[in-house]
């Protein structure tokens, strides 16, 4: 079972997964009409589910890998926390509870059902991400490395790049991999890979037509 927080740092859990990239303390307020500030964001901060860092005057959130596995765990509770007295809280855990059900039979997880809306359009980072793979590979279906590919993007955000890299792979449109030789990886292949379902991937393919 996961561990039980507060019905706030629970908000901010279930909007940072739905949302499924960095979220600032303004948008959160926006979105769910509170931030993440004080002891809130200190306690999830410790407890390794959200990383946050300051920029300017404002912190933004983003959940990791534990916290996405928090997320998964709440879903299969069922329940709200003992000390809840909302009937929507209750009614909330019961639709959780119904994602869980639908999640198991199909065997999808998280990932697959909350993914940060992206730029697929013909301008976008996909057709860049598509440019720059047919420079590198020798052949169509080719593997190529991350970390080759990543400086051909035009210095798009890697934020970005990583979610339309994890919607394309998502849709079959392309193929992610990690490499089978860990000992040959360096720094840099570690610093460009793409984290999906737990993990590392370091390597590209797609079927260029």
């Amino acid at each position: 079972m996961a561990d039980r927080l507060g019905h706030k740092q629970t908000a901010v859990m279930f909007t940072l997964m739905v949302l499924a990239r960095e979220v600032s303390n303004p948008e959160l307020n926006t979105v769910v009409g509170f931030t993440l500030t004080g002891e809130e964001r200190r306690q999830l901060n410790d407890l390794g589910y959200v990383h946050s860092e300051k920029s300017g005057r404002s912190f933004s959130h983003e959940l990791t890998d534990s916290g996405w596995s928090w997320c998964r765990g709440e879903l299969a509770v069922k329940s709200p926390p003992p000390n809840s007295r909302s009937s929507l809280i209750t009614g909330l855990y019961v639709l959780l509870g119904g994602f869980d059900d639908y999640m198991k039979r199909q065997g999808l997880q998280l990932f697959e059902l909350f993914t940060p809306r992206v730029d697929l359009t013909p301008d976008g980072i996909e057709s860049r991400i598509r440019d720059a793979y047919r420079k590198l590979a020798r052949a169509p279906r080719d593997w190529v490395g991350l970390v080759d590919l990543r400086p051909l993007l035009d210095g798009a955000p890697a934020s970005e790049v990583d979610a339309v890299l994890k919607e394309l792979s998502r849709q079959g449109r392309l193929h992610l991999a990690p490499e089978s030789n860990r000992k040959a990886l360096t720094d840099a292949d570690h610093e460009a890979a793409i984290r999906v379902g737990g993990e590392d991937n370091h390597l590209l393919s797609i079927e260029v037509s």
